[in-house]
């Protein structure tokens, strides 16, 4: 659901308090915290999506390295997993579901994490997720509202899978662009959340349907601060501004657009509707992007590097109005 149409019903609902709810629906989270006791909480979350892919078992892996991603970002581990599934059994048979499954299941496994069950129906169009239960010491809790003025903002996994899909539905993707977009979808952000957690860091949130621009705008207005990206810094997908270029653009980002426009500055005339459409592309399965303190940003990237992850550093956290996003060449 487009951002701005959920927070107009996420408004009329009633507000959930609790002295040991440490994170709700009202703080643009990737997930809900819920202490149990001085040096334990639970993480809660759940993604489902449609087939972005033909192969039924790589979809199941995307989608399960997807829900999985909330709770690394919040720096927790995943414990316990149920399955979500919509699938049209009688018409397409179970064959295709055992692999959705299948793939699923090994993202679990290899994310050391239990699945304990789950809930199907019968749908037109089949569906897959996880709900994830995590866990984590409260005081170790990474959210997207800790950023502060001075950090640098770091992310771990390049963007464009939306524009990619988007252009292999329209039979335009080259193998290898479709192939790098895969890998990197279906790899789980476990050692970026390890990295991290060594390193010390003040914020994160993992990049996925708002774009990149969305879920900085997320981390900024959480935090209270404004943030500056640079566009020749974010790492790109092969084939994601070619896609753009062509205008094969995923209609989730016109509303992704739509939602950071109130709060973004664009320095200069060299970013344009190409470049921002491709910050808007909306993500399956991104990377996450991290605030760490300057003094600590080497460290990170050596802890990422150490882990076989090419993160990049793409912007800075700045004073500002709480929100605002200004974009540089």
């Amino acid at each position: 659901m487009p951002p701005g149409a959920l927070a107009q019903v996420l408004c009329q609902l009633p507000e959930m308090k609790h002295p040991d709810l440490l994170v709700g629906c009202d703080s643009f989270a990737d997930a809900g915290v819920f202490r149990l006791r001085a040096d334990l909480a639970l993480v809660q979350t759940l993604d489902f999506f449609t087939p972005v892919v033909d192969d039924p078992y790589t979809f199941g892996q995307i989608a399960a390295a997807n829900a999985l991603s909330d709770v690394y970002a919040m720096g927790a581990e995943p414990k316990l997993v149920m399955n979500i599934v919509c699938y049209p059994s009688k018409k397409l048979g179970t064959a295709a579901l055992a692999e959705i499954l299948k793939g699923g299941a090994d993202k679990v496994v290899e994310a050391g994490a239990l699945i304990v069950g789950g809930h199907s129906v019968e749908d037109d169009e089949p569906k897959y997720g996880l709900s994830v239960t995590g866990i984590v010491h409260p005081d170790k809790l990474i959210t997207n509202g800790g950023a502060k003025v001075g950090d640098s903002l770091v992310l771990t996994k390049p963007i464009g899978s939306g524009l990619v899909l988007t252009a292999l539905k329209a039979k335009l993707a080259d193998a290898e662009e479709v192939e790098a977009a895969v890998k990197s979808m279906a790899t789980l952000n476990k050692d970026a959340a390890a990295a991290m957690l060594a390193v010390g860091v003040s914020a994160a949130t993992d990049i996925t349907g708002f774009g990149l621009l969305g879920h900085a705008r997320e981390l900024a207005l959480a935090s209270g601060v404004a943030v500056e990206l640079s566009f020749s810094r974010v790492p790109l997908l092969p084939g994601a501004l070619k896609a753009a270029e062509m205008g094969l653009i995923p209609g989730g980002a016109y509303a992704n657009r739509d939602y950071v426009q109130p709060g973004l500055i664009i320095s200069g005339d060299t970013v344009g509707d190409r470049e921002l459409d491709v910050l808007c592309d909306p993500q399956t399965s991104g990377g996450l992007l991290i605030s760490v303190s300057a003094a600590k940003e080497n460290e990170l990237l050596e802890k990422l590097a150490d882990r076989g992850i090419t993160a990049a550093v793409i912007g800075r956290v700045i004073p500002g109005k709480a929100g605002e996003v200004r974009l540089l060449a």
